[in-house]
């Protein structure tokens, strides 16, 4: 079964061949990444904008590299919620208009379901590609780190997300921006401080999140106001580090993450945790959460740098488990 995703939730513009929800025969991302760097966060109009621009290149190319053509395609796929009102309706609306032409199913998905599928894609030509469903066996907790979400699902099964904790102020991925531009570090945050971070040994200086005991659930705000604050007062010292700035606020960040991870694990007693969102291809936190893996007897999965970020074959991918569900 061969499926065209398309992704257009956010900034990116992705496009992607898939082959029977996992093989990935292409996988084609324009960004608008460098419009929206001098006002420090994403602009929608302009997303939009470009993704008008973009999205018929990229579909074309993405087909072109996977060596398909639009009569091959069994569905078409399409990020349907949540994201940017703008920059789903581009997605959405061509989508639509293609599925119509082709006379081939339409299946919209839920970009941060699909977030936690993209552990179960592989590169075209891997061997065996659909060993990976009997490896990362249901049911499983599932964390989602972006920019925009940071939750706790349990999945019992590709048809059933249920949310059991999520953030009830910034998302983990947003307090690194903000982060990021207390410390005059730029736009993205998450990829310079997680540089900067690793640049430093772990020191005195700590920043903690509130870990709002009793609940799965997070909060980033705090921290983040932690930081505005020492840097207020001490930014002028001659002492002053970014990179330890970076490196305590890092470790708080993560640290939460991990614990709530694997508490959710312990309580539902899962044996599969499936980690996904942009702040997945944080290095430390892939670190921590693979040694705290081995203590906990848990299997921990993180999707490959690419299959972390916004991409389309996360859509492709998972929109091949809803048409099998329900027989499109």
């Amino acid at each position: 079964m061969i499926i065209l995703g398309i992704e257009t939730s956010c900034d990116e513009t992705s496009a992607s061949i898939v082959r029977d929800g996992c093989e990935v025969l292409s996988n084609v991302v324009a960004t608008s990444l460098k419009d929206h760097q001098k006002f420090g966060g994403i602009i929608p109009e302009i997303a939009s904008r470009r993704q008008l621009e973009y999205i018929q290149i990229v579909v074309a190319e993405a087909l072109k590299t996977a060596g398909v053509s639009l009569p091959d395609l069994d569905a078409v796929a399409v990020t349907g919620k949540p994201g940017l009102i703008g920059s789903l309706l581009v997605g959405i609306s061509f989508a639509n208009a293609l599925s119509f032409a082709l006379k081939k199913p339409l299946i919209p998905v839920n970009h941060i379901h699909a977030h936690l599928y993209a552990n179960y894609l592989v590169e075209r030509g891997s061997p065996s590609p659909k060993k990976i469903f009997k490896n990362l066996s249901l049911p499983a907790v599932g964390l989602v780190v972006s920019g925009g979400h940071s939750s706790l699902f349990y999945l019992k099964d590709f048809r059933s997300f249920r949310v059991i904790g999520e953030t009830r102020d910034d998302a983990a991925g947003e307090a690194y921006d903000k982060v990021a531009r207390i410390l005059d570090l730029g736009y993205p945050g998450g990829p310079v401080i997680d540089r900067l971070a690793r640049s430093v040994e772990k020191g005195a200086l700590k920043f903690g999140c509130a870990t709002l005991p009793g609940t799965p659930d997070f909060s980033f705000s705090g921290i983040k106001t932690a930081v505005l604050y020492y840097t207020q007062k001490h930014g002028q010292d001659k002492d002053f580090s970014k990179a330890r700035v970076a490196r305590a606020f890092q470790d708080g960040v993560v640290d939460v993450l991990v614990e709530k991870a694997f508490d959710v694990c312990r309580a539902r007693k899962a044996k599969t945790l499936l980690i996904g969102g942009g702040v997945a291809a944080n290095s430390v936190l892939r670190e921590r959460l693979l040694a705290r893996a081995q203590k906990e007897g848990v299997r921990v999965n993180v999707p490959s740098l690419a299959f972390c970020m916004d991409n389309a074959a996360m859509v492709a991918g998972f929109a091949y488990q809803i048409r099998s569900a329900v027989h499109i």
